[in-house]
């Protein structure tokens, strides 16, 4: 059953990796602020870098509220849910952090991920706390395809049009918070 693991090691990090949905949860300090809870998905966007570190692609879409409140507080709890094979689910519990494209070190961390466009930033996470859970009742489901939506949609836009987007759509959270910050550079990662 559920128990709290000491770090990611070699065989949880491949399967963390296989995955093609997890799920971020943060929230605001405020008792009154949203939690949110985003889907991410597309092969290859999450990086285990070692035993106590991850990270995933930030890609540009409609909300930033990750962005604002790691701005704010940092509390992020990442969760995986195996859909086939053994049931399982796993979360991971850290501090997180945006890495823009302004900030030192983002080509290097960036590099370690497939292009895509829109990148907005990689959210790396110093990971506190490993548990797994049974997973028993989570469904069995086939992957049918990866949604290529997004990025169609992010290609189309180009540089100064998702600059643009991402001042009218990602600048605050729902709750007002500070999210994207106005200035910082599109990068085609």
């Amino acid at each position: 059953m559920a128990k709290v693991l000491d770090g990611i090691d070699d065989g949880l990090a491949a399967w963390l990796e296989r995955q093609p949905v997890f799920f971020v949860g943060t929230a605001p300090l405020a008792a009154d602020g949203h939690v949110n809870v985003s889907p991410k998905g597309t092969v290859g966007t999450f990086r285990v870098l070692d035993r106590d570190t991850v990270a995933y692609l930030d890609l540009t879409g409609s909300g930033a509220e990750t962005l604002a409140h790691l701005r704010e507080n940092g509390r992020i709890t990442l969760m995986f849910c195996a859909f086939d094979g053994r049931p399982n689910i796993v979360r991971l519990w850290g501090r997180g952090a945006a890495v823009l494209p302004s900030d030192p070190g983002f080509a290097a961390l960036a590099g370690a991920f497939p292009a895509h466009p829109g990148v907005r930033s990689v959210i790396r996470v110093a990971v506190t706390r490993v548990a797994d859970a049974c997973g028993f009742a989570v469904p069995r489901m086939s992957l049918t395809a990866e949604r290529t939506t997004l990025d169609a949609h992010n290609a189309k836009k180009g540089a100064a049009e998702l600059a643009a987007y991402r001042v009218r759509k990602n600048t605050a959270s729902i709750d007002g918070l500070p999210a994207w910050p106005a200035g910082e550079p599109v990068v085609d990662v």
